[in-house]
């Protein structure tokens, strides 16, 4: 009699006890409770599993729902269950439980905890009692939550950094072309006796006026946006279903303040600028850009871009798989961005020169007044880098780990299986004639880092022999042969990885052992984990086979015997399952929450960019009603007028654009050149749809933000205004 059985009899004599139900695991992956469920296991009609006088019945893969009358096998379903998500379950009577599962691994009791703590105690069975909290960990999978919940802090931290860096970004650019506009009336009071102090005084109360009517608004606004987002992710499966947003205030203070602190953070740069100028020079600039690229300007910008080029330069010398991180590959392209933004008055003219023809007034309308220019190709400059850096990298990751899998499977078919085969259908497959059949299972491998730290590895578990028929395992160092229960396949980013060399590790069990290194593997994309023999995971299941048809047999009767040996797993061809599990472009199932975080990511650029655009362009167009005007008298006709505007904006939202094309160019050069240092040979991924949408929906603003507050400019007499 098992332990489980023992100590569920003593419990049901304890004082205090009303139920208890004891929980198993079948062979085949899933569980059965007396009274209580099987998860994960076969299939029948309607797609759930055959049972015996049952309870409820969950809609098992959702392939026909199982209702009350039904029959499921050797028994009939008597109602339906609403599956909680992260299981599917079939209940069972307490009989047929005992017949399908007769060992116990887990007991629900209902009592008095104490009680239940002394039977356990006196059992002698080394059974652990969970109670409050603890219950959880009951349940089949209990990090679901907090997986999903890091991957959510995970998702909002980069969205919140990029955020924090677009929003300075088009604050300080906004403010800058501000103060420019500004400079005859700050030379006004200059002249008048302001000092230089009270000037940026000025501008940052201004700042901080604005700044706490538009954090409050944004509060507001966040209010009811938050509860939307929240939705959003949980559709997504980013966040847990049970994710809402609770009546928690610290968020906003903390948003209020952030908002405030960015707005005072992006006019600091312009009020020293509004300050340090003299009366007589502010006088005499006001009316031409003279020096569009300050010095200090011209200095930051410069020392960013020799910043962003000396750390590309080293991280590809000493630890290239860096520049593969996904937290690399997200924050890295902001300092390029920030250095090309700076110097954005140097390089705007020669772009603009070359997108127009000689003599035309669009050409001497944006190269004359750079300051207005800079400020308009910012926000696009941003976005377009941004889209194509974040996109770019991940498509060209994509497909160089598609590269690696493709180079290294030689299987005709692969069989997966979500819940794992057992040894009699490995036994079935291997029975398969003109068929070399080789198991491998998913484990894992610790070691201790610098003495501090366990590190994981992932594992594959496999025999040697059978994975060298059908995988080309890359090594640098070493042979596959070599691998046995006392050696272990590493790569090159373990600290030690000389081959012959032993190193300490832990196994997925929990066992330290010492292995011998057999060969040593690139480091590739990141996803090279480590492999072990079958003994040295213990209790891995099997879940993938990797199949090579004998030359001379045919490959559709293999396939049919195999399909038969293992009805319930999943059977692709070697095509189908690169498609499916190594995609070239575009994002994996598991990828679903890198691609919303990077939709809402964009989604928040592209939003400053509307707002900047907008915000600059009805500024300058309130400036120049002057210089419409004059047009008018000049004899050009509103339309003339209007299709001016318009062509100006297209211009600069093109050599914005350019700008942007170039920081992506060079961001993706960069993450080319550590796929080549790490053995990884795969071309750069451009994704010019989404950098065309992203391009064509700035041009539309650009264009509707310039044109409209243009012809209302223009709606008095031509007479009327000199």
């Amino acid at each position: 009699m098992d332990a489980g059985t023992t100590v569920g009899k003593r419990l049901r004599t304890a004082h205090g006890t009303v139920r208890v139900v004891g929980t198993a695991r079948l062979a085949d992956g899933g569980r059965v409770t007396d009274g209580g469920r099987v998860t994960d296991g076969g299939r029948a009609a309607g797609g759930a599993r055959a049972v015996d006088a049952v309870d409820a019945v969950d809609a098992v893969d959702a392939v026909d729902a199982v209702g009350a009358g039904h029959t499921v096998d050797a028994g009939r379903a008597v109602g339906t269950a609403r599956s909680p998500g992260f299981e599917r379950a079939l209940f069972y009577t307490d009989a047929r439980a005992a017949e399908l599962a007769p060992v116990s691994t887990q007991l629900v009791v209902e009592a008095e905890p104490e009680a239940v703590r002394r039977v356990v105690a006196s059992s002698g069975t080394g059974a652990r009692v969970l109670v409050g909290a603890e219950r959880r960990l009951a349940d089949a999978d209990p990090d679901r939550d907090a997986e999903a919940l890091t991957t959510l802090n995970a998702l909002f931290g980069t969205a919140g950094g990029v955020t924090g860096f677009v929003s300075v970004f088009v604050v300080a650019s906004t403010f800058a072309f501000a103060v420019a506009q500004r400079r005859r009336e700050f030379g006004l009071l200059r002249t008048t006796g302001a000092t230089p102090g009270q000037i940026r005084r000025t501008v940052l109360a201004e700042a901080l006026f604005v700044g706490v009517l538009a954090s409050a608004a944004g509060c507001a606004l966040g209010s009811y946006g938050a509860p939307w987002l929240a939705e959003r992710v949980v559709e997504g499966g980013v966040a847990p279903a049970w994710f809402t947003i609770g009546a928690h205030v610290w968020p906003y203070q903390m948003a209020f303040w952030t908002g405030l602190s960015v707005a005072l953070c992006g006019a600091t740069a312009a009020s020293w600028r509004a300050g340090r100028t003299a009366p007589t020079q502010a006088l005499r600039e006001a009316s031409a850009d003279e020096q569009p690229l300050t010095r200090a300007r011209l200095l930051c910008g410069a020392a960013l871009l020799l910043t962003a080029a000396v750390t590309l330069t080293v991280t590809l010398l000493t630890d290239p798989g860096d520049l593969l991180h996904r937290k690399t590959y997200t924050s890295r392209p902001l300092l390029l961005i920030t250095a090309t933004a700076l110097l954005s008055p140097l390089l705007v003219r020669p772009l603009i020169r070359l997108l127009t023809p000689r003599g035309m007034l669009v050409r001497a309308n944006t190269t004359t007044s750079l300051r207005r220019t800079a400020a308009l190709a910012a926000p696009v400059l941003v976005t377009v880098a941004l889209t194509g850096s974040l996109l770019g990298a991940t498509a060209t990751l994509n497909d160089a780990r598609a590269t690696e899998a493709r180079e290294r499977t030689r299987a005709d078919y692969v069989l997966t299986s979500a819940t794992g085969l057992d040894a009699r259908a490995l036994d079935r497959l291997r029975a398969v004639r003109g068929a070399e059949v080789s198991p491998t299972a998913s484990s894992e491998v610790y070691r201790l880092e610098e003495g501090v730290a366990l590190v994981k590895s992932e594992a594959r578990a496999a025999d040697p022999e059978r994975l060298a028929r059908t995988t080309a395992v890359p090594l640098t160092a070493g042979r596959l042969s070599d691998l046995s229960d006392d050696s272990i396949v590493v790569n090159e980013e373990w600290a030690r990885h000389e081959v012959g060399e032993h190193v300490t590790v832990w196994l997925g069990d929990g066992t330290r052992r010492s292995l011998r290194i057999a060969a040593v593997m690139p480091v590739g994309t990141g996803d090279n984990g480590v492999y072990v023999t079958p003994a040295n995971a213990r209790g891995a299941v099997v879940d993938r086979v990797e199949v090579r048809v004998r030359e001379g047999v045919e490959a559709m009767s293999v396939r049919a015997a195999l399909r038969s040996a293992a009805p319930r797993a999943t059977l692709l061809t070697r095509d189908a399952w690169l498609a499916a599990a190594h995609p070239a472009t575009g994002f994996t199932a598991a990828d679903a929450t890198t691609r919303l975080g990077y939709l809402l990511v964009l989604g928040i650029a592209l939003l400053y960019t509307a707002v900047s655009l907008v915000n600059t362009l009805l500024m300058a167009t309130s400036d120049r009603t002057r210089e419409l005007t004059s047009l008018r008298l000049a004899g050009a006709t509103h339309t003339q007028v209007l299709r001016l505007v318009a062509l100006e904006s297209l211009t600069v939202v093109a050599a914005g654009a350019i700008l942007g094309l170039l920081v992506t160019a060079l961001n993706l050069t960069g993450m080319w050149t550590a796929l080549g240092l790490q053995s990884v040979r795969s071309p750069i991924h451009v994704p010019w749809p989404e950098l065309g949408a992203t391009t064509a929906a700035c041009a539309v603003l650009a264009v509707l933000a310039a044109v409209v507050p243009a012809g209302l400019a223009l709606r008095c007499p031509v007479g009327g205004r000199h």
